[in-house]
């Protein structure tokens, strides 16, 4: 902890001086302090203390038919304050150049909450019409021109991809169009499978997790933005199959995925409005409900098995108008999952990911945000409702279901620098 301080003393103290000794570079320093003040109406499904919200919690009877979870409760966190470096340097083989360190206290498990955490990290070199990023930043599906602009940290999740990548990440552009290709790895953000969240499973494939969008932009009284993407990630579940203490096998075993999203967004004088649609197959490492499953037995001697991924599809809208001082929105949405890709051999099969037996989920997000200044003070109520599904079938679709609500009052107070 200690040498930790001591690092991030040295950076806040060097940069500034190395950057005052050469007119060719810069630092910027930016950022905020927040606070969060928030109840919710029932146990919930969350990350850092109840910051990060996902969705209520199941219900779960008592041996006198009492719903344990239906038990609300509150918090206030500071966590997400944040400090953001934003770097001017000279060119580089014919390219201006820049880069980026942005940091928080959100840390990567409960269990190190209040330390800083890394969250973007990354170099920039900029031509004419092209440009490269390699760090880490965000994952492509979370759309940097077309995202929710919640009060509450989860910016949407489950229903908005949410993810930070390290990447590489290449950009042209050319008359309002704006073609992306990306490679990228796992981190804070991974797959889930045998072992639990880990970014074994992709590094093991060999084979990064490959992006594509096509992007346009148009200016003039009215600002459009709107693309689509399309990306593949194909992942390794296991390495070796233990049939009992004395027989392992190495097996080949893969399980891939698909992705695509459609977004659009459109700023006037008085109103934006966002929106947003994404199929997605085995996406739990962008905080969606998704995951893969046990599909069949590909060999009973070796114990290899063949997986499929699940599959869902999401879409949310929002709108808000565009005043400096008072801003009124809502944001809204619904993610259904639409089982497995291909029929399970038993409906018993193991099954991999994150809230992965939601049938369904919806969520009504009004919010009101002030501005004074520097000082930013917003209020939002968070309606989130999930269907938790029983009896599933051989394509993982439940039988019946049983819904949950949980209601977030949430009041944030920012100081901007």
């Amino acid at each position: 902890m200690r040498k930790l301080l001591l690092t991030v003393l040295m950076v806040f103290v060097l940069l500034p001086l190395l950057a005052q000794e050469n007119s060719d570079f810069s630092i910027t320093w930016s950022g905020f302090v927040k606070n969060d003040f928030f109840f919710d109406s029932r146990q919930t499904v969350d990350a850092r203390e109840g910051h990060f919200l996902l969705w209520p919690s199941p219900v779960d009877y008592d041996l006198s038919g009492e719903d344990i979870n239906a038990k609300p409760n509150f918090n206030f966190l500071a966590v997400q304050s944040r400090l953001k470096a934003a770097i001017n340097g000279p060119d580089a083989f014919g390219a201006k150049t820049s880069g980026v360190i942005e940091a928080d206290f959100f840390a990567q498990a409960n269990a190190n909450i209040n330390l800083l955490r890394l969250r973007h990290a990354y170099i920039k070199m900029n031509w004419e019409r092209l440009e490269l990023l390699a760090g880490q930043y965000w994952n492509p599906l979370f759309v940097t021109t077309c995202f929710p602009g919640t009060v509450s940290f989860n910016t949407g999740a489950p229903l908005q991809s949410f993810a930070r990548n390290p990447q590489i990440r290449a950009s042209y552009s050319i008359s309002g169009l704006k073609l992306v290709f990306a490679a990228l790895s796992q981190r804070d953000y991974s797959s889930r499978g045998p072992e639990g969240v880990s970014s074994d499973y992709l590094r093991n494939s060999a084979i990064p997790d490959m992006h594509f969008q096509l992007a346009y932009s148009y200016e003039n009284d009215i600002r459009i933005d709107a693309g689509a993407g399309i990306a593949y990630k194909s992942i390794v579940p296991r390495l070796s199959s233990t049939m009992s203490p004395l027989r392992t096998y190495k097996v080949d075993e893969r399980v891939g995925g698909l992705t695509a999203i459609g977004f659009f967004k459109a700023v006037t004088s008085p109103l934006t409005v966002k929106t947003q649609v994404r199929y997605g197959e085995n996406i739990p490492d962008v905080l969606s409900i998704s995951g893969f499953a046990v599909k069949d037995v590909a060999d009973p001697i070796t114990g290899e098995l063949n997986y499929t991924p699940m599959t869902n599809l999401s879409f949310w809208g929002e709108i808000h108008t565009n005043g400096s001082s008072v801003q009124a929105g809502v944001f809204g949405g619904v993610l259904r999952s639409l089982g497995t890709k291909d029929q399970m051999s038993d409906p018993g099969n193991q099954v991999y990911g994150l809230g992965t037996d939601i049938y369904f989920l919806y969520r009504l997000s009004p919010r009101l945000i002030i501005n004074s200044g520097k000082v930013r003070l917003a209020f939002e109520l968070e309606y989130t409702s999930a269907a938790y599904g029983s009896d599933f079938d051989l394509n993982y679709i439940p039988q019946s279901v049983s819904t949950t609500t949980n209601i977030r009052v949430l009041t944030a107070l920012y100081y901007f620098f």
